[in-house]
């Protein structure tokens, strides 16, 4: 599910150009294929967070594999834009599957390999950022746009099959009552949010449709804070911010992903830049996903290191080590990318901080919260990381306009290193955030999930080794 995800997201901004040209649209026009899946995503992914709370998770999570096979077949179709819209929005209900895996994996995992495991699966989507960049803008520079939404169908499809196959029943969870006026408001409120970060430098930031979309982006979200915190069951229960460990992982959630994708953007569309231009290197798309394979070795590396070090008690300093890694990484973009190999670097040490910090989110969340809350806590991380996302593409795509003369076509080489060093501050502020926020709090009524995968591992280790094992065999799935 995990690798859904990636290539969901990698079938959108690295085949814009092609859409365009494919279907005989604007530029401006087919960033709706980004668009869309953002938007429904954003929407899609607190409602399956709180569903995936309940006895329907194994079904919620099985749909939207559906989903999202079916968006990836309807994208595939030379049948028109608008068919390959409507496919873009199915596939954005796949975004939503990732908290809904680390769910699963706390409950149906032994704990000693439930923790490392949701670190895993909390750095899916980064890594898949490296991998899947290449591999679908291979598929289509040498087998055409559609051959890419066909390989995500496949891939779709075997995750469907094999989820059907070893995903457990979830039927013995308490059920979940889905807060509907709460869904509606911040569906609104994210939608808008998403549409004015996604469209407002096509439809100029001020002008009438993009204030009208903020306006509603700030009634919406703020009328559905109110809602929530007055809600006996709440969609996101926002109580939980006043615990520092989940206030401190929201906030780098949108942090950690603006500096993450604003430094994406600016180096892909860097490594495409004709030599000579800004001090571009000329590469074809598929050498721009190339240079992102660094990014996902190191977001993969932090996965199986963050683990071990924060069992040894160093879990408090990891964010801020991280955030001052990456800061170390965006600023050397600012000053040095002469060559492929500056960017390799650049981009392995990034993947490493970013993987640092998206790992230990899971587990500073799960500390804080009661355990039937976490695939709705974990969503709402999750939306938050793809709000940061989308506003940190937005972000660099600005930025580079302002510093792109009239009648030019690419930015100057100021524009690459101004915005490099805004997302030096936006780096510098999540240090600040991982210093500052986490700190020893009380815990919230109800046992957390990491009391109670302390206290099933003391339980097991109490047992002896038959007993041990027959208990394991028998919360085996049927």
């Amino acid at each position: 599910m995990g690798i859904v995800v990636a290539v969901v997201s990698s079938l959108g901004a690295p085949l814009i150009p092609k859409i365009a040209t494919a279907d005989g649209v604007s530029v401006t026009d087919a960033q709706w294929a980004l668009t869309i899946t953002l938007l429904v995503g954003a929407v899609a992914t607190p409602i399956m967070g709180r569903l995936g709370d309940g006895p329907a998770r194994r079904t919620v999570m099985l749909a939207g594999l559906v989903l999202v096979t079916a968006g990836s077949a309807l994208a595939a179709l030379p049948t028109g834009f608008a068919t390959l819209l409507v496919g873009r929005g199915l596939q954005g209900a796949g975004l939503g599957l990732t908290p809904l895996t680390i769910a699963t994996a706390r409950d149906s995992l032994p704990p000693h390999r439930a923790r490392p495991t949701m670190a895993m699966l909390s750095i899916t989507t980064v890594a898949g950022v490296g991998l899947g960049y290449p591999v679908t803008g291979l598929i289509a520079e040498y087998g055409g746009l559609h051959l890419a939404y066909w390989f995500g169908a496949l891939v779709s499809l075997v995750a469907l099959l094999t989820a059907g196959w070893i995903v457990p029943s979830s039927c013995h969870l308490p059920r979940a009552r889905l807060d509907v006026p709460g869904a509606v408001l911040l569906g609104a409120g994210l939608a808008a949010l998403i549409l004015w970060i996604s469209e407002g430098d096509a439809w100029g930031w001020f002008s009438p449709r993009s204030v009208v979309a903020i306006v509603v982006a700030v009634v919406a979200t703020a009328a559905w804070a109110g809602y929530e915190v007055r809600h006996q069951r709440p969609l996101v229960d926002l109580r939980l911010l006043r615990h520092r460990g989940v206030l401190a992982a929201d906030v780098t959630a949108v942090l950690a992903g603006l500096g993450m994708y604003l430094l994406i953007s600016l180096v892909v569309q860097f490594v495409q830049t004709p030599v000579g231009t800004a001090g571009g290197l000329g590469g074809s798309v598929v050498v721009a996903g190339l240079v992102l394979l660094p990014f996902s070795a190191g977001s993969f590396a932090a996965s199986r290191i963050t683990p071990a070090l924060v069992s040894r008690g160093g879990g408090r300093l990891l964010i801020p080590a991280a955030s001052a890694l990456a800061l170390a990484g965006t600023m050397l973009f600012g000053l040095l990318r002469h060559n492929i190999g500056e960017l390799v670097v650049v981009m392995a040490v990034v993947g490493l901080a970013v993987g640092t910090v998206f790992a230990v989110m899971p587990g500073m969340i799960t500390r804080a919260v009661p355990a039937q809350e976490t695939g709705s806590a974990m969503s709402f991380n999750q939306v938050l990381r793809y709000v940061g996302y989308s506003t940190g593409s937005a972000l660099s795509a600005a930025m580079l306009a302002a510093h792109t003369a009239d009648g030019h076509r690419y930015p100057s080489a100021s524009g690459y290193t101004v915005a490099a060093f805004l997302g030096v501050a936006l780096w510098l502020m999540s240090l600040a955030a991982g210093v500052l926020l986490p700190t020893r709090h009380r815990q919230p009524a109800g046992q957390t999930v990491d009391e109670q995968l302390l206290a099933d591992e003391r339980i097991a280790d109490a047992l002896p080794d038959d007993e041990r094992n027959a208990d394991r065999t028998a919360a085996l799935p049927r």
